[in-house]
């Protein structure tokens, strides 16, 4: 509807000195759209958003928004914060509702309020700003890879929180799970033409398939008909006329651009997914084996892991699982021969070699060139897992132009500092590949070709990241750590993890449900827990009916526009409702408890 549309653009174009970025683009943001938005790098989507941000100018067209339009964005550079707590650098945002999400966020993100703000890592840092963006009013939000240094279970509470937020949200995101769960939109920018699909990420491998395979069709109908004005023009009329002369020359125009689009075509279905085999071969070649193994640091009395036992083969495909924190990076230098083990026994394999692919992009010091990272030994040439390869040949596997391989790192964004440092990695591979979360800032298209060039990988690979449908397309087996020290193992990619964890779930409701059926013997209990007992179910069962009712008027769309203060009346009751819910069932499985060991007593 024309009421709910927010922006537009119409007939743009936006140049950078003499390249072209956008030539007659038109675009409409309305209402309620969650638009995935999804490109090569280099295609504009940043362009684009700093655009509806107000940030960039056009050289042509015309650009239009709703009066007094406020657009949060998220994005790569951030404004600096000052030396103070976390809560203090919200001072300029905080109202009586965001001082009530200020905690919600910390919490759910995994962040102390009262910690300082200089004190924080890189990627607490990003999280703070994070929340900036989430707390700020605004009708628009811009999401650049808001997902980057995120675990899985602050992933999930982000797309489950931005399904429900009553805003127009442009989301750009590697992260193809996190896109196909919340957005019901798709902005594809593909060869300079804007591409839009109302039916979500969710659908997008096969509805880009579906418009390339028209292309295909008339590619092939634009190649019959050129083939018959050449087959008349190659003839040798003999009467030149003008007429046929322009007929000569409007044949060969049309096989000169026949042949850039099917070049262009060919270019752009390489992007399509590959399909990975998840089978792992060759099982009796250990490269590794830890028996009971316990792993702590000096001065720490905590154990980092404990009591792990595993083999790991030749051909093994591991994801590793698990909060920030909880033991990932320390199992990978335990590997590599980098930590001692506290306890238990490590066999590694004799000259055991992996390459490392590090996420803080330690490799990339320095001014050297593409080629001097690629080739520092000199030269044109490199070995590529075994055989030479031109290194401007290479770097078009990874989407580098060749002529920029003199090019400095220090020119190149963060999603090509990536690419460079996989292709220098991948170059040779050695034993195996660790991966240290190598999808942060990668366009979907070098996703794509990374999960190719990893499906024919022939070693072992270990990978960490919290990219659910990369991990899905790589690996055949998970290693889950817990926060506990403990880690548990499971067989299968992403996807079997996650139905083994559902399943482990409800038998435990189950068990639950089942000990709670049997008849308590009330009778020796003091009348308060009998009380107790009998009335916090009733309780319960009226606080979840009230709180389904506020869920429910929360549906309404507008409710947000049209009545704010109802809005946040609604929700901050659900948030009383929620702590209200959280304290009878913790204090009910308490008093449960409590009847059970004082049954067990006067057996």
């Amino acid at each position: 509807m024309v009421s709910d549309l927010l922006f537009s653009l119409r007939d743009v174009e936006i140049k950078f000195g003499k390249k072209v970025i956008f030539q007659d683009l038109n675009l409409n943001l309305h209402k309620g759209d969650m638009i995935a938005l999804v490109g090569k790098n280099g295609v504009g989507k940043t362009t684009l958003m700093k655009t509806i941000n107000g940030d960039q100018d056009l050289d042509a067209g015309e650009l239009w928004n709703f009066p007094n339009l406020k657009v949060g964005y998220f994005n790569q550079k951030f404004e600096k914060l000052n030396n103070k707590t976390i809560e203090e650098n919200f001072s300029d945002l905080l109202n009586e509702q965001n001082k009530y999400f200020v905690d919600i966020f910390c919490n759910k993100l995994n962040l102390d309020k009262r910690a300082n703000f200089e004190d924080l890592s890189g990627g607490q840092k990003r999280k703070v700003h994070l929340i900036r963006s989430l707390l700020k009013d605004s009708d628009i939000l811009l999401l650049d890879e808001p997902t980057n240094h995120l675990d899985l279970q602050c992933i999930e509470w982000l797309e489950s929180y931005l399904r429900n937020l009553n805003k127009t949200i442009i989301c750009v995101s590697h992260d193809r799970a996190f896109l196909s769960n919340f957005t019901n939109k798709v902005f594809w920018i593909d060869r300079g033409k804007l591409r839009v699909s109302p039916r979500g990420f969710k659908d997008f491998d096969k509805w880009s398939e579906e418009l390339l395979d028209q292309e295909y069709r008339e590619l092939r109908n634009r190649k019959q008909f050129v083939n018959i004005e050449l087959e008349w023009a190659n003839k040798g009329v003999k009467a030149r006329v003008k007429r046929n002369e322009k007929r000569l020359k409007r044949a060969k125009e049309l096989k000169l651009q026949l042949e850039k689009d099917e070049a262009s075509y060919r270019s752009a279905i390489k992007s399509l997914r590959p399909q990975v085999s998840k089978k792992s071969t060759d099982q009796s070649k250990f490269i590794a084996e830890l028996q009971e193994v316990f792993v702590k640091y000096p001065n720490q009395s905590e154990f980092v892991f404990k009591n792990l036992s595993i083999k790991i083969s030749k051909n093994d495909r591991i994801g590793l699982l698990g909060n920030n924190g909880s033991g990932k990076s320390t199992f990978l230098r335990t590997i590599l021969n980098e930590i001692k083990i506290s306890k238990g026994k490590i066999k590694l394999k004799k000259n055991l070699e992996f390459s490392y692919f590090d996420q803080m992009r330690n490799d990339l010091n320095g001014r050297k060139s593409i080629k001097d990272i690629l080739v520092p030994s000199g030269g044109d040439y490199l070995k590529v897992q075994g055989r030479d390869r031109h290194v401007c040949s290479y770097v078009k596997d990874f989407q580098f132009d060749p002529k920029n391989v003199n090019h400095t790192i220090q020119t190149l964004s963060g999603g090509e500092q990536n690419r460079l440092l996989l292709a220098k990695v991948l170059a040779n591979p050695k034993t195996g590949l660790i991966l240290d979360e190598p999808t942060n800032d990668l366009d979907l298209e070098t996703l794509d070709i990374l999960t190719d060039m990893l499906s024919r990988f022939n070693g072992t690979l270990l990978i960490v990241s919290h990219d659910r449908d990369f991990l899905d397309q790589t690996v055949n087996k998970i290693l889950y750590f817990k926060d506990n020290g403990k880690v548990d193992f499971f067989m299968g990619g992403y996807s079997d993890f996650l139905n083994s964890q559902s399943s482990n779930k409800e038998k435990k409701i189950n068990k639950k449900n089942k000990s709670n059926t049997i008849k308590k013997n009330l009778s020796k209990l003091s009348f308060k827990y009998q009380y107790e007992l009998k009335e916090l179910p009733k309780k319960i069962s009226i606080i979840q009916k009230k709180l389904n009712y506020y869920l429910k008027e929360l549906k309404d769309t507008n409710l947000y526009i049209n009545n704010y203060d109802k809005y946040l009346e609604i929700t901050n009751k659900i948030e009383e409702l929620n702590q209200e819910l959280r304290i009878n069932e913790t204090r009910w499985l308490e008093v449960l408890e409590i009847e059970e060991n004082f049954n067990k007593k006067n057996q």
